[in-house]
This record gives C-alpha cells, sequence and structure tokens, in this order.
C-alpha cells in the first residue's frame, strides 16, 4: 500500500526534497477535453508549478480538440503551454506524442494529465523504457488502471500524491 500524503504545500514539500538528487527533464501532455472541463476546475498553472520544484518542463502541450474555444486557446497559451489542435481522435494524437517523448533522450520523465484508462500503454512503455511517470488525475472517473501503472499519482481536486513506499524512508 502506498503512502498518501495531502495538500499542494506537501506535494511541493516532497518533491522540493528530489531537487538534491538532480533536476529532471519532463515532457508534460494534457488530455484537455478529458480533463479541462469545468466541473473539474484543473487549474494548469499549479501543475506547472509543482513540476517545476522536480524538475524542468521542457515539454508541455495540450491537447484540445477542434471545438475548443479561442479563450481556451489563449488561456493554455498564457499558461507556458503549446495548444494542440487535433481535427481528429485526441487520444491517439496524445499517444504518439508520448511515444516521441519516450524515445526522446532528452526527457527523464513523463507526466500526464487525463482520467483515461486509454493512456495506460503508453505509460507502461514509458517505464519499460526507464522514464519515470507522474499522472495528474481527477475524480471522478479516474483510472485505477493509470494509478497503478505510474510512479507517482497526484489527483488534483483532492490535491492528494500518492509516493512509493521506498521513497517514505
Amino acid at each position: 500500500m502506498q503512502n498518501v500524503k495531502t495538500g499542494f504545500s506537501s506535494i511541493v514539500k516532497y518533491l522540493s526534497t528530489k531537487k538534491e538528487v538532480g533536476r529532471r527533464s519532463i515532457g508534460l501532455l494534457v488530455d484537455g477535453p478529458n480533463v479541462l472541463r469545468k466541473e473539474f476546475d484543473v487549474n494548469l498553472e499549479e501543475i506547472r508549478d509543482v513540476l517545476k520544484e522536480y524538475g524542468n518542463v521542457k515539454i508541455g502541450r495540450v491537447f484540445l480538440n477542434q471545438y475548443a474555444s479561442n479563450k481556451l486557446v489563449e488561456a493554455v497559451e498564457n499558461n507556458g503551454f503549446e495548444p494542440v489542435i487535433c481535427s481528429s481522435d485526441v487520444d491517439v494524437r496524445l499517444a504518439v506524442e508520448g511515444m516521441d517523448l519516450v524515445h526522446n533522450p532528452n526527457i527523464d520523465t513523463l507526466a500526464l494529465v487525463t482520467r483515461d484508462a486509454d493512456f495506460k500503454p503508453l505509460l507502461n512503455k514509458a517505464n519499460e523504457h526507464g522514464k519515470e511517470t507522474i499522472i495528474f488525475g481527477v475524480e471522478p472517473g479516474f483510472s485505477t488502471a493509470l494509478r497503478n501503472s505510474s510512479d507517482y499519482v497526484v489527483i488534483l481536486n483532492t490535491g492528494e500524491v500518492s509516493i512509493p513506499e521506498e521513497e517514505m524512508s
């Protein structure tokens, strides 16, 4: 069983202790249609700030469908992320970009913001290739399979992070 810490200050404090080991190069991919909804109130700035304590976000992309409003695209850009507008299936495009990051030697850590179990194979491939994985999810509907496939799990609307037991000692 993994230990759970609550609150973003706790998460930031924990991740800042990882700085001593070395800064990580992070590739962050956000499943926009799945998590950027009013009912979830996901804050991209908070995600970026948490990751900054742990490493450097080298690639930050937010995948949106063709129905995304201009205001949403502008907000994504204002938060320092690259909006990727998909005319077809967002999940497919995100998975392809994710595999590029898995094979990118300049990226140590793959971070995903999603609830979707469709990305479990991507996390498995990242782990298989020695990449560290962080999943940011929201409830309800956050996939248990995703939780169990990632090194670190952050549940955004509760402010909890799951940390492997060996990291706690």
